[in-house]
């Protein structure tokens, strides 16, 4: 199995800027970072991908440091804490999927955020038993989970790092404390969730005086600063028991949330292990439940694996129409059979047995669209039956999608970190904890509203996710590349996309990102992207599937490759947001800083 690459036309070996920061300590005078960084890079002794410039520039000078992959990593997600507060932070959660090359083994930390202990089936329920609108929904102390991003990061340190926390969180400190300049993108976002965020304390963070923090301005996030700190000096436990805990409680009571101090001192990750699957010659690890994305990345593989997806042209009509129908059949069992499997019985087995892999593909024609999509029975390919109620429900159609923020890193010794993290919602639930800067999830909301299925609400039980951080292996297990995205419920289809414009199409790395992309499911209008061809969207109406009328985004994929022959790797940030890749390139290598 081999992948394919190009010269980069876009690549960057060094980052000017900051190179005085790879000798000295990170100074936060360095507000703004003007190095040559782009959206595509390589290098010979590791890799950082991200959707910000600042967080990258961050991962990489740990890297040139002789920081590991999982250092890195964690430098990363506090940065993007402080510079990309809309997308995800320590108050929410999320999937880190590590390859240890000393192991030879891939193992990730699920940080998810969990139901509070007093958490009900039906808080998401008027009085007359409808569901209450979304919008609502998101703003509710009921929407917030127990966060468990910081308790994920300090795990991953202390199995894989090899530098102190101390060091590793105060550039994000520093960004906090001393200021940084205002991107286009979270100049929109706030703007974008301007009411929301005028009924919180985050108002006096984005909203100076009622007025959106513009781009170019220079933001300063005091208090976070300030919560930074004690993370840094005593760690997670300042933020799991004691006062730090006490006000996220009393703040999620005062929304009208059940959460209580003991709910954060409870809070527990787990170690899990990947889901595998094959497509063609290419090996594939993914995310277990209670994410629904590997699982449903490999199944929507298998579907497609007979139809020699290669054979029509990347914009065809017959491509696209066989995406849509896969997606659909995919979410439709996704809506009835995932969940935390903590709680329920998840038929991963039976969901990508090969004969159940038949009976959805014997489903789909290329000469009509399925009507009144029906998950499939995959427990008559597992032992026992579901203890749920198996009903597919509709997703959500009048909200914007969550988002979220996926990076990835690679070290020259080899081991590989693929990160998704998030809060759900840009800007989560818009609750932020007065006096201590940190904006809250609304995770919860991804549970279903109505009770009964693998997915209701429960105390203690971890929501349906879509995050799917992926690794392609070679024939022995280790990374090839890896793909990730933020997106919601997209994110499953974005990386699908991805990695089939790599194994059908021959795409290079930067090609497959950049090509455009559809969403669907089993209840929603078909998201398509600037590119997909006018002809082919009136020959897929035609047909019968119901398209939006406009385009949309669908992901944002960060990907790298690491070509082991040549001892050189590849990075792409996509641009649908201003990301950066960035190659590491140090001259006389002597080792060192590995895996502790």
């Amino acid at each position: 199995m081999k992948l394919k690459k190009k010269g980069l036309t876009k690549a960057v070996t060094a980052i000017t800027a900051a190179a005085l920061l790879f000798a000295t300590p990170f100074h936060a005078e360095a507000r703004n970072y003007d190095g040559d960084v782009d959206n595509v890079a390589t290098g010979t002794d590791g890799m950082v991908s991200t959707s910000h410039p600042i967080a990258s520039q961050v991962g990489a000078d740990v890297l040139n440091r002789g920081g590991n992959a999982v250092d890195a990593a964690v430098a990363i997600q506090y940065a993007l804490n402080v510079v990309e507060p809309m997308m995800s932070g320590i108050g929410g959660g999320g999937f880190m999927m590590v390859y240890d090359a000393d192991e030879d083994d891939v193992t990730i930390v699920n940080s998810r955020e969990r139901a509070p202990a007093g958490a009900e089936p039906d808080m998401f329920l008027d009085e007359n038993g409808n569901p209450i609108p979304f919008q609502e929904r998101v703003r509710h102390g009921n929407a917030v989970g127990v966060p468990g991003t910081l308790k994920g990061l300090e795990e991953a340190l202390d199995r894989w790092g090899s530098r102190p926390r101390q060091q590793l969180i105060t550039p994000a400190v520093q960004l906090a404390q001393k200021g940084f300049e205002v991107d286009a993108q979270l100049a929109s976002a706030i703007v974008s969730n301007e009411e929301k965020l005028s009924l919180t304390p985050a108002a006096d963070v984005f909203l100076p005086d009622g007025e959106p923090v513009q781009e170019g301005d220079v933001l300063v996030q005091a208090d976070l600063a300030d919560t930074l700190k004690r993370i840094r000096s005593h760690g997670a436990d300042v933020f799991y028991y004691g006062e730090i805990a006490d006000a996220i409680a009393e703040t999620v009571q005062e929304f009208g949330g059940s959460m209580t101090s003991e709910d954060l001192a409870n809070y527990e990750l787990s170690i899990d292990e990947p889901v595998y699957g094959n497509y063609k010659d290419f090996s594939i690890a993914s995310m277990p439940p209670p994410s629904s994305g590997g699982t449903f990345l490999i199944q929507m593989l298998k579907i497609l694996e007979d139809f020699d997806l290669g054979q029509y042209d990347v914009r065809s009509f017959e491509k696209y129409h066989l995406l849509s129908e896969t997606m659909r059949l995919a979410y439709a069992d996704r809506a009835a059979y995932a969940g935390d499997p903590e709680f329920v019985d998840v038929p991963v087995n039976g969901l990508l047995h090969p004969d159940y892999i038949a009976e959805r593909r014997d489903l789909i024609s290329l000469d009509s669209v399925m009507e009144d999509i029906e998950p499939g029975d995959p427990w008559a390919y597992e032992n026992g039956d579901p203890d749920y109620d198996v009903e597919a429900g509709a997703h959500d159609v009048d909200n914007n999608p969550g988002e979220t923020t996926h990076f990835t890193v690679a070290d020259r010794w080899g081991n590989v970190v693929s990160y998704t993290s998030t809060i759900e919602q840009v800007f989560g639930s818009g609750i932020m904890v007065d006096g201590y800067g940190l904006l809250l999830n609304n995770e919860l909301t991804d549970f279903d509203a109505v009770p009964g299925g693998a997915n209701q609400v429960e105390p203690n039980k971890r929501p349906l996710s879509s995050m799917t951080p992926t690794m392609i292996l070679d024939e022995d297990g280790k990374p090839v590349a890896t793909l990730g995205s933020p997106g919601g419920p997209r994110i499953i289809t974005a990386v699908l996309q991805v990695f089939l414009n790599i194994a059908e199409y021959g795409m290079d790395l930067e090609e497959a990102v950049a090509e455009p992309r559809i969403y669907n499911t089993h209840t929603t209008e078909t998201w398509w992207e600037e590119g997909v061809p006018a002809d082919v969207r009136a020959e897929m109406t035609a047909l019968g599937h119901r398209l939006q009328s406009s385009p949309n985004l669908v992901g944002n994929v960060q990907a790298l490759q690491i070509d082991y022959d040549i001892g050189e790797f590849y990075g792409v940030a996509d641009e649908r947001r201003d990301g950066a890749a960035i190659g590491i390139n140090r001259p006389g290598n002597r080792g060192g800083g590995g895996n502790r």
